[in-house]
């Protein structure tokens, strides 16, 4: 049949059955395809039909590229990633490290070698990078081989063959922490940074108190804090395990944030362009200012996560629970469904205590928990 679709296009099928269950055969387009070669087609595939094979099965696949399984892959993908960046990423990584050798080979042409002549050059230098880099062309060629693109092993696979042929990428270099302040010095810096002022000196003031990611702090929009249960929300979808995750605040940390502004707007916009998030070298510019250079943004989790390990009596789940990290141990996480939010709130009063407190009081004071 010829099928004329709404826009106008026309494309040849072939409607048949087999083991009880009917397909639709493309024969190509029109008028590209003439009715005597669409005719040729059909009777080829009526010969396999004959012979019990599928038609469908039985066509030759076009020879693709490493390149173009990859840009499909990530067009693929693209729709389930929570994070717009996530395709950009895939695309830059592959466009840096493995497009200029295997960008234009064969699917079904790349072998051991040509992997490893990707890898190589980046693996001692960058193990983290390069890491990433064989999964993802791992991930292509497996794309591939579910395509019917190519056969066989996949040739980037690390166990049992890369494994053998590469150091482990833990053991070249081990994992760089993000500088953190000692908490014992925290209440020291925060009397210092309150007596700043501007968007970038509250924002970092606010990230501190909080616990929050900087992306978490710099992209919050009007809309996602509840002023009558002094609660932030932040959505799944800007969450690094996305889940959403709720924040306690208080009539302090709900100062930082100045005017309410539209429900859409950003409470800590860019003073260049409104429309934009803070940046994160505009909170690091603050601490340099201050003259903390040895020390990072995310750092403050860590100090965070030292405070409360070392001087409350908050259990683990908790602390976890407040940083909206996983549970590692799978059947502990099936179990805590809650999120330990009157507890959490009870912690982070705890913690704005200690931070804000006089130096001369809190230094060397252990906090306890507060009373219920």
């Amino acid at each position: 049949m010829l099928v004329v679709k709404p826009s106008g296009a026309k494309s040849w099928v072939l409607r048949y059955q087999l083991d009880g269950r009917r397909r639709d055969m493309g024969l190509g387009s029109y008028p590209e395809v003439t009715l005597a070669r669409a005719r040729e087609k059909a009777l080829e595939a009526r010969r396999h039909l004959v012979d019990g094979i599928d038609p469908l099965a039985a066509r030759p696949v076009r020879a693709v590229t490493f390149r173009e399984a990859a840009i499909e892959l990530i067009e693929s993908k693209r729709a389930g990633w929570r994070n717009a960046k996530h395709a950009s990423q895939w695309f830059s990584t592959l466009e840096t490290y493995a497009f200029p050798l295997l960008g234009n080979i064969n699917l079904d042409a790349i072998e051991t070698n040509h992997v490893l002549g990707a890898l190589k050059p980046v693996w001692t230098e960058k193990p983290e990078t390069a890491s990433r880099v064989r999964q993802r062309i791992e991930a292509v060629l497996d794309f591939g081989s579910a395509k019917g693109q190519r056969d066989g092993p996949n040739p980037a696979r690390w166990r049992g063959h890369l494994q053998n042929l590469l150091a482990k990428p833990s053991s070249i270099r081990s994992v760089e922490h993000h500088p953190a302040l000692d908490w014992r010095q925290l209440p020291a810096l925060m009397a210092t940074l309150e007596k700043r002022q501007g968007g970038s000196a509250n924002a970092l003031q606010f990230l501190i108190l909080t616990a929050a990611r900087s992306g978490e702090v710099r992209g919050m929009r009007w809309k996602e804090i509840d002023f009558g249960t002094e609660v932030w929300t932040v959505t799944a979808s800007r969450m690094k395990a996305g889940k959403e995750h709720r924040v306690p605040l208080d009539k302090s940390l709900i100062g930082l944030l100045g005017e309410p502004g539209a429900p859409d707007a950003l409470v800590f916009p860019s003073p260049s362009d409104p429309r934009k998030p803070l940046s994160d070298m505009a909170l690091t510019a603050v601490l340099r200012k201050m003259g903390h250079r040895d020390v990072t943004v995310h750092g403050f989790r860590s100090s965070f996560r030292d405070w409360a390990g070392e001087t409350t009596h908050f259990p683990r789940e908790v602390i976890e629970a407040a940083l909206a990290h996983r549970l590692k141990d799978k059947a502990e996480a099936a179990y805590a469904r809650g999120d330990l939010f009157s507890k959490r709130r009870r912690l982070m009063a705890s913690w704005s205590v200690y931070a804000r407190g006089s130096i001369g009081d809190t230094v060397n004071r252990p906090v306890h928990m507060l009373p219920d």
